[in-house]
């Protein structure tokens, strides 16, 4: 089972995964995050790369994720890349993920990639106010990956917010569940506990069919 979680940036969608990861249990499900999946700028100089639009769908190693998916769907393991955002580079590190009887993989768009939409079985959309998200991005940004303030405004002027007009907003429409902000995340995730509950037991009743079989 391969759930998508989506929304816009600073939505809350890492956040609603590692709750209903922790719910479930973190040896039952697996977590791709697509900003994972972020381009190598590294041939570009660096000021080049602090200038490079993150936020459209060309920025994503699209082919990458989609065979990782793919991958882990058929049960074999995956290299999972890791990104250094400071650089605007890949690590020479990698994370192995070994298949998990669920996936959740996140991301802002992960809806407007139809390779991913016809691979996702539950599909979660986080709606979250345009100004709520833009203050836990500058947070974000400045404690984890050494931005500035000016810097976050101007790629958020520059990128952040036509892209998510152009490509995130639109991609809501292909959601099963919507999850807004001051609404109750509860909902969804005792939602998506249940979806899981239910994969695994199915999973627990096929190995008990083919253990007695066997």
């Amino acid at each position: 089972m391969i759930i998508g979680i989506s929304g816009g940036t600073g939505s809350g969608k890492t956040t609603l995964a590692r709750r209903v990861i922790q719910a479930v249990g973190r040896e039952n499900v697996n977590l791709i995050e697509q900003d994972s999946y972020y381009r190598n700028l590294e041939d570009m100089p660096l000021d080049e790369r602090h200038k490079a639009n993150f936020d459209h769908p060309d920025a994503i190693d699209g082919d990458l994720l989609v065979n990782h998916l793919k991958r882990l769907k058929r049960g074999l393991e995956v290299e999972m890349p890791v990104y250094d955002f400071k650089s605007h580079t890949r690590s020479s590190k990698s994370a192995r993920l070994k298949p998990k009887p669920v996936l959740i993989v996140e991301g802002i768009l992960i809806f407007a990639e139809p390779r991913i939409l016809s691979l996702l079985d539950v599909r979660v959309f986080v709606d979250t106010p345009a100004d709520v998200r833009f203050i836990r991005r500058l947070k974000r940004d400045i404690d984890e990956r050494g931005r500035t303030v000016e810097s976050v405004i101007e790629q958020y002027f520059t990128t952040v917010r036509p892209m998510h007009h152009e490509f995130v907003e639109p991609s809501k429409r292909n959601a099963d569940i919507i999850i807004p902000e001051g609404g109750n995340p509860e909902v969804g995730i005792e939602f998506l506990c249940g979806k899981i509950r239910e994969e695994l037991k199915r999973e627990i009743a096929e190995q008990s069919i083919h253990t007695t079989a066997g």
